[in-house]
């Protein structure tokens, strides 16, 4: 039951989609905004006034805070990003858990109310502009994927490099990193009680109206990419733990290739649009791609660690396999900050900086930089008789500075790839030497998304059938429905 509206031309009016989303740690395809609903007009007939103006007032709070805070909560924003993700994110998530146990009363029991009210969504990575259907699982499905997509945006506030104490080499604190997992397996366990809980309470025939956002795989690749970025903080800490061994990092790795080969499965089939959702696809390609490299390099390592010839010819196989792939990576991310709405990113000013000072004629140095590296000629105004600029920033759709896992691996696998190569074929023949890459690990997958659960229905409602049945019992057998 229910019935359903898709506005397929983008109007502009209502989606607002931004040119450029800043910098980037976590992808967040858009987030989907409520459009206004007119309680009263529906339910006015079926329930009590103070009901009424409790959805309402709950509802057009997020639907206001959505608007107007919704087309700039993608862009990066560092002033006002806190410790612990920003203040507007906490508000809205805040408003979308006090609004679903109210929500659910229009749901509980099988109730008819879940069909009275159509509920309207601007979509984001759905070739329509907006989907209105009368359908209260709608909106609650609607409300849990709202929740994971904020989630999902303050774990990229918390995990953008902040500049440290030197000027030049941008940080995530541990503690940063460590409540980031936490925000992670939060995001998943909405996405997962969305597809485990919420979905099978439709039709199939109300699940092919719904928008590509809340298409199923596309619930599945967000979870997947949740707890893909979970374990790639977890690498990036056990790297920088002495006490961590190869086997750790190996398996870690290729659990986060499990998780995003998983994603790429559940979203490359998926009519994605819009430019969210192309770009979307972009990203899971190239975490795809950065997952496989570390995989390759740290099995490589271990399998180097044997005392045979063909131990030694599949590590320098699967060293040379992750050296493509970190190669491959590069470019993936290179497609998807090009891709719009456009990735910015921060170029060191150390690179210029090493320039001038290694070069009399600053002038032409600089301008090769721009031409060459950012595409186009853009006066810095650098003084350019000093050894020492003055800091600056160059907004482009370059691929930002690596930091964390990647940085790392970015040193290693080339380094570590060429002098495995020589000493093997130095000690035997190319054709000992195993070309094709070695199959992977297969660990089972740790991670696992937060246990996230329906609320129960508000109080409210209970006090709200009350005085219906009183209301019923009060009135003549006669006039009695």
């Amino acid at each position: 039951m229910g019935c359903f509206l898709s506005t397929s031309k983008d109007t502009g009016g209502n989606r607002r989609r931004p040119g450029n989303i800043g910098e980037v740690s976590v992808y967040v395809p858009g987030l989907r905004i409520p459009k206004p609903v007119d309680f009263s007009q529906s339910l006015g007939d079926n329930l009590s006034k103070n009901m009424v103006e409790r959805l309402s007032a709950l509802r057009t709070r997020i639907v206001v805070m959505a608007a107007q805070e919704g087309p700039t909560i993608t862009r990066t924003r560092r002033k006002s990003a806190t410790q612990h993700g920003g203040s507007t994110l906490a508000d809205l998530h805040q408003a979308l858990e006090d609004y679903l146990p109210v929500l659910l009363g229009l749901v509980k029991d099988g109730s008819q109310l879940q069909y009275k009210v159509q509920f309207v969504w601007v979509n984001q990575e759905d070739e329509a502009e907006e989907t209105a259907i009368s359908n209260a699982w709608y909106e609650v499905l609607s409300v849990l994927h709202l929740m994971a997509m904020l989630s999902l945006s303050q774990a990229n506030l918390l995990l953008l490099p902040r500049t440290s104490a030197d000027g030049y080499q941008p940080k995530v604190s541990e503690e940063s990193r460590r409540a980031s997992v936490d925000i992670f397996l939060k995001a998943a366990g909405y996405l997962d009680c969305a597809v485990r809980h919420v979905l099978p309470q439709m039709s199939p025939e109300l699940r092919r109206e719904l928008p590509v956002d809340l298409a199923e795989g596309d619930l599945r690749a967000l979870c997947l990419q949740a707890l893909g970025q979970g374990v790639d903080i977890q690498l990036g800490m056990a790297i920088d733990s002495t006490k961590a061994t190869l086997a750790v990092k190996r398996r870690l790795a290729c659990e986060m290739v499990k998780y995003w080969q998983q994603a790429q499965d559940n979203i490359m089939n998926l009519p994605l649009a819009n430019g969210w959702g192309e770009k979307h696809k972009l990203f899971v390609k190239w975490k795809y791609f950065e997952a496989k490299a570390a995989a390759y390099y740290y099995h490589g390592l271990i399998l180097d660690e044997g005392n045979t010839e063909k131990f030694h010819g599949m590590a320098v196989a699967a060293l040379q396999a992750a050296d493509e792939y970190f190669k491959e990576s590069k470019k993936a991310c290179e497609a998807f900050n090009a891709a719009p709405p456009l990735s910015r990113c921060f170029q060191s000013p150390r690179l210029i900086s090493v320039l001038i000072s290694h070069c009399y004629n600053s002038n032409l140095i600089v301008e090769f930089y721009f031409k060459k590296v950012v595409g186009e000629w853009q006066s810095p105004n650098l003084f350019f008789n000093s050894l020492s600029p003055p800091k600056f920033e160059l907004g482009c759709t370059r691929n930002p500075p690596l930091w964390g896992t990647m940085k790392y691996l970015s040193e290693k696998i080339p380094k570590d790839t060429s002098s495995k190569v020589r000493i093997n074929r130095d000690l035997y023949s190319y054709e000992k030497i195993m070309e094709t890459a070695p199959t992977l690990p297969d660990f089972a997958l740790a991670l696992k998304p937060d246990e996230f659960q329906l609320p129960p229905v508000h109080p409210s409602w209970t006090d709200e059938n009350m005085n219906r049945g009183q209301a019923g019992a009060n009135q003549p057998k006669g006039d009695r429905g």
